[in-house]
């Protein structure tokens, strides 16, 4: 259950600010807590915080389990005597302080983070010892592949010799003995950042605010998650995807989008009871307070499209498991804080579907003035039920200023008549307040949005690659004055 009528903003840890590259779980995390605490919100709402490969997305990850690296807190390391500040203080982490550079975090983070570790094995804690054994159930094939990819000089697994490719367990067992402190290392820094990210969650929960987390609905190719269960997804005997994911063709893209992620064999998920599903929503429930779901749609029904398709225009729907997955999840774990990302192409049995599982669904203020879509005023506010949760927009949308001046004149035309603007330098106050008023048991706006920035600042443009995921907020800017301002309208508003 979601608190009623409460409010809160999306900013991922990565475009906090820092003086090291990216943002982390440090410093600059609580001061944001603090800065939400003070604005009157409840919710604090990240994208998924798993590792980041080629592309840079936190939707494509080599793990739907583990933590990334990059986000661990090099001053706390440093405070545990595991690092020196010579060996870190002075990097030049590339990017600017607008905008991650992952390239020179990939390059420079790991050999800080493994003096780090190395320190830490020296004499290894008990509490070490027990989060390995807790977490087992991925860390250990997580460990051996992340092992195993630096040694295939990052290569995708599919391009690995075939026995470590196949998962053979005689060559893995021999490579876990020869490279037994690199899987260590992989380990440790599991553990730093779960370490990290329990004391930041505490934190912010002992303040008042909940972290609303995300779950990618697909998991990458290149994972550990197909790697070590090639079972789960729809592969040929060579474990190539047969078909692969996507969305079909619609008003934004005449040709689709294709995403190349594996499908999930449901037949093979059905016969052992969704366990890896269970455990997968289970851990994550337990890591965040709520849990948003991605692309929700995609257990009622999903877009299959053949592997070697040049785009998505030639693909099919299948069926999902629908509501006979979730109602597996709650006999085995109980009831959830979930959030369901009911959008996209919708259908009578997705609406279905979402009402059967009793999460609430989302609503886009933004898509409310989208003409293109004949039905783009069920994210109008006067249409909201109140057991949703409404955005202004998503890391997907542009932020308000920049759809003002990237969206179709006609529509925004709309939205000025519809909310009243006269002041376009103040339209995306208009516009979150639009939203605060609304029926909506929760409201979440963008961190961008509350700065009011541009296009510049967009955290992702679907379908393209090199510029997505690389936000990052300027320091000092969630300021006193900032946080009075939301105050106040979290007030009058009543959230």
């Amino acid at each position: 259950m979601l608190i009623l009528r409460s409010s809160g903003i999306l900013m991922h840890i990565s475009s906090l600010p820092s003086p090291y590259g990216v943002g982390t779980m440090g410093k600059d995390a609580r001061e944001f807590v603090d800065f939400l605490v003070r604005s009157g919100q409840s919710y604090w709402q990240i994208l998924p915080v798993c590792p980041t490969s080629y592309g840079d997305s936190p939707y494509q990850s080599y793990s739907t389990f583990a933590g990334n690296p990059y986000f661990i807190d090099l001053d706390k390391l440093e405070q545990e005597g595991l690092l020196e500040a010579c060996e870190f203080k002075d990097i030049d982490w590339g990017g600017t302080s607008e905008k991650v550079d992952y390239g020179e975090l990939y390059n420079k983070r790991y050999p800080v983070l493994k003096l780090a570790a190395e320190r830490f094995l020296q004499a290894p804690s008990e509490a070490f010892d027990t989060f390995c054994a807790e977490n087992g159930f991925w860390l250990e094939d997580y460990a051996l592949f992340m092992t195993l990819k630096n040694m295939n000089d990052g290569l995708p697994w599919l391009e690995w010799e075939i026995a470590c490719r196949n998962h053979d367990p005689k060559a893995l067992e021999k490579i876990g003995k020869e490279k037994k402190g690199d899987i260590l290392f992989w380990k440790v820094l599991q553990f730093f950042f779960f370490s990290q990210w329990h004391e930041l969650s505490a934190y912010a929960n002992e303040r008042g605010i909940d972290i609303i987390g995300d779950l990618p609905f697909y998991v990458a190719l290149d994972s550990v998650d197909v790697w070590a269960h090639p079972e789960l997804f729809q592969l040929d005997a060579e474990r190539q995807p047969v078909d692969v994911a996507g969305c079909p063709p619609d008003g934004f893209s005449a040709t689709g989008q294709l995403w190349g992620n594996p499908l999930f064999d449901w037949n093979v998920h059905r016969a052992d009871g969704y366990s890896w599903w269970i455990r997968r929503i289970g851990y994550l429930c337990k890591v965040y307070n709520v849990l948003r779901i991605d692309h929700f749609r995609g257990f009622d029904s999903y877009y299959a499209i053949p592997h070697d398709a040049p785009d998505a225009s030639s693909g099919r729907w299948q069926e999902g498991p629908g509501i006979e997955l979730f109602k597996a999840m709650e006999a085995a774990i109980g009831p959830q804080r979930i959030i369901a990302e009911d959008l996209g192409f919708m259908t009578d049995s997705v609406r279905q579907l979402l009402k059967d599982s009793g999460f609430p669904g989302m609503k886009v203020l933004e898509f409310g003035f989208d003409t293109r879509e004949p039905n783009h005023a069920d994210y109008l506010p006067y249409n909201y039920p109140e057991h949703c949760v409404a955005y202004t927009g998503t890391h997907d949308n542009d932020t308000v200023q920049g759809w003002f001046t990237s969206a179709e004149p006609e529509d925004v035309d709309l939205a000025k008549d519809y909310m009243r603007i006269t002041d376009m330098s103040d339209g995306h106050w208009d516009m979150m307040k639009e939203l605060w008023a609304s029926v909506a048991e929760l409201t979440i706006v963008q961190a961008q949005d509350i700065l009011g920035l541009g296009s510049e600042s967009r955290m992702n443009t679907p379908s393209t690659m090199g510029a997505n995921w690389s936000w990052r907020a300027l320091p000092g800017v969630f300021d006193e004055n900032l946080a009075e301002k939301l105050n106040y309208f979290t007030k009058i508003y009543g959230r």
